[in-house]
């Protein structure tokens, strides 16, 4: 039997029907549990402005909770015949409760319950993305200052350019990482925002307090034009993508230099040998699988807000159905960004570096700006220190000296890792996850 809550008295064509389903159902069970908090918060605001009786209030939100439990355990399924997760919900309420179970749906369509899931569940996942970022950037940084005063070359076109050091490079990751988190703070702002009320794009007749619902989910705000609202539909998405592929892009970058330097030629680093992969053919192959993954992976996520972008170009105000189609690109790209964050905080925890890389001669050259430096302090023209240090290294008789004495902000003898680990703390402050959890839980009767 069909359960769609809009069907009315015909049969849909079966091709018809699996064409524009697509894979809606399956995306949909990303969806679930918030659904069901959406539901929640808006019976809450139903029954204070007399659409629901108090006596029925209690007995939808126990049995919500109930299959929230079910979504928690991962045993929520939509059964076949159903659209989506909203009317199984639905189907599962009127199952328990009978015709009070039809009565959550007033106030609202299926429009703004969508979007109001897809801000949950979006936001639940900036959170995650957070974390884990900033636990790649711990390692970092410990790394960085484990190996502050290991040196390393430094490469412009590369080749071999100016000493460098690991403390430098894994910092660098780190700073970078400061940066992708202002991007994820805008993006969680701009999705901590309540389109619930807003109904097919053009609000309602009943006298819905937008305000409590807002609230009850913990949202910053709401969005406050309903036209506005059901047009953030895909624009969230793609903000967020952003936000997502830029941190994708720290991680891609990352992945390459330590591909490069584990390979032989190079032998900068280690990886874990859990984390490389043998040949059917070479014993001595230790290839950097996971690394070259989450590049792949990574350099993919990049791609996000192109592919949603040209989902929901040139589309007027209004729903239409090609937003379906962002789910399928957006709701996986999370997970898939989560695991590339934990395996590479994995790998920087356990790599290990090469103490004696400038044993070999043959990185003499890159301390000639040094030496350059060094002769335009004493009083020689700097143009007249270059031209000489230049014909020592075309004749074979330049002397690297590996001492090196850098102090600005930055450099290698002044790494401000500690100004940097005050810039990700200042933005971890302003998320304020703390507030959307306790409303959680109080919907839930978790408190």
């Amino acid at each position: 039997m069909s359960n769609k809550l809009w069907e009315k008295n015909f049969e849909v064509n079966k091709e018809i029907e699996r064409f524009t389903v697509g894979r809606d159902r399956e995306m949909d069970l990303y969806l679930a549990k918030y659904d069901v908090l959406g539901s929640m918060a808006h019976i809450t605001m139903l029954e204070s402005i007399g659409l629901l009786g108090h006596d029925e209030l209690p007995k939808l939100l126990d049995a919500l909770r109930r299959i929230y439990k079910t979504c928690e355990d991962g045993q929520f399924v939509i059964e076949d015949g159903v659209e989506d997760v909203h009317s199984q919900v639905e189907l599962m309420l009127t199952r328990e409760l009978g015709d009070m179970g039809k009565k959550i749906h007033s106030g609202r369509s299926r429009n703004d319950q969508v979007l109001v899931d897809l801000k949950l569940f979006t936001r639940h996942q900036l959170r995650l993305v957070v974390e884990n970022v900033k636990t790649l950037f711990d390692e970092l940084i410990a790394k960085s200052n484990q190996y502050k005063d290991v040196l390393m070359p430094g490469y412009t076109h590369l080749q071999i350019a100016m000493p460098s050091s690991f403390g430098l490079w894994f910092g660098a990751y780190a700073e970078s990482l400061v940066d992708d988190m202002l991007f994820l703070k805008a993006a969680y702002r701009m999705t901590n925002r309540n389109p619930l009320g807003s109904a097919a794009g053009y609000g309602s007749s009943f006298p819905l307090n937008r305000q409590m619902t807002t609230d009850l989910l913990g949202f910053d705000s709401m969005d406050y034009n309903v036209v506005y609202a059901q047009m953030g539909r895909g624009k969230m998405e793609r903000n967020v993508a952003f936000a997502l592929a830029t941190v994708a892009g720290t991680l891609a970058k990352m992945a390459f230099d330590a591909c490069l330097f584990n390979c032989q030629n190079f032998n900068f680093v280690k990886l874990p040998k859990e984390c490389t992969t043998g040949s059917s053919i070479m014993p001595h192959k230790k290839n950097p699988d996971v690394f070259e993954l989450i590049r792949a992976k990574s350099n993919k996520i990049q791609s996000l807000p192109q592919q949603i972008m040209m989902i929901m170009n040139n589309l007027p105000v209004g729903y239409f159905r090609d937003l379906q189609i962002i789910k399928e690109v957006f709701l996986p790209a999370f997970d898939e960004l989560n695991d590339c964050l934990r395996m590479a905080a994995y790998i920087i925890n356990k790599m290990e570096v090469n103490t004696h890389i400038l044993d070999n001669p043959m990185y003499d050259p890159m301390f000639s700006v040094e030496e350059v430096n060094r002769l335009a302090a004493d009083g020689m023209p700097f143009r007249d220190a270059y031209k000489k240090v230049g014909l020592e290294i075309e004749a074979g008789t330049f002397k690297a000296d590996h001492h090196i004495h850098h102090t600005h902000e930055g450099s290698i003898g002044n790494l401000c890792n500690d100004k940097i680990a005050a810039l990700m703390q200042h933005s971890l402050e302003n998320f304020h996850f703390e507030r959307v959890e306790q409303a959680e839980n109080k919907l839930l009767g978790r408190e």
